[in-house]
């Protein structure tokens, strides 16, 4: 099974390069910052660096890119106006939809030969084996 997911993180790297996006302004890193402001709304960079386990100086860095671009403006928190969250645009709205439909077409694609219900089953067993590594991660494990 290692060796399964090492094969499949290494086809998700190459296959971020095969989505047909255009250039939208901001590195495919920063762009992934757009999906939790989407679905979640207006959030702090630090909340943004929890959500997607990264460094607080790389998501600043990545928003930085996504108000250069306009797909995301900065705006002051409503519970402590000293601080300001970033908040996505209509443009950056456009982008999540873009992306979003270069990633279903992409996969689609990739799965046309597969039967629905094989689909299904498949998509049933990745979110569970998903719930459980995120479980496992979030248990603190002493150093052995």
């Amino acid at each position: 099974m290692a060796d399964e997911l090492m094969r499949f993180a290494r086809v998700v790297a190459r296959a971020k390069s095969m989505l047909n996006l255009g250039d939208l302004g901001a590195d495919f890193s920063a762009l992934m910052l757009l999906f939790p402001l989407r679905f979640r709304g207006p959030l702090r960079a630090t909340d943004l660096a929890e959500i997607k386990q990264a460094d607080p100086s790389t998501v600043s860095r990545q928003v930085a890119q996504l108000v250069k671009a306009g797909l995301a403006r900065r705006e002051a928190d409503p519970v402590d106006g000293r601080a300001s969250r970033i908040a996505i645009t209509e443009a950056g709205l456009a982008a999540v939809e873009r992306m979003q439909q270069a990633r279903q077409s992409w996969l689609r694609e990739a799965l046309a030969d597969w039967p629905a219900d094989r689909i299904a089953t498949f998509v049933g067993l990745f979110a569970e084996f998903n719930t459980s590594v995120e479980a496992q991660l979030a248990t603190p494990r002493e150093n052995a």
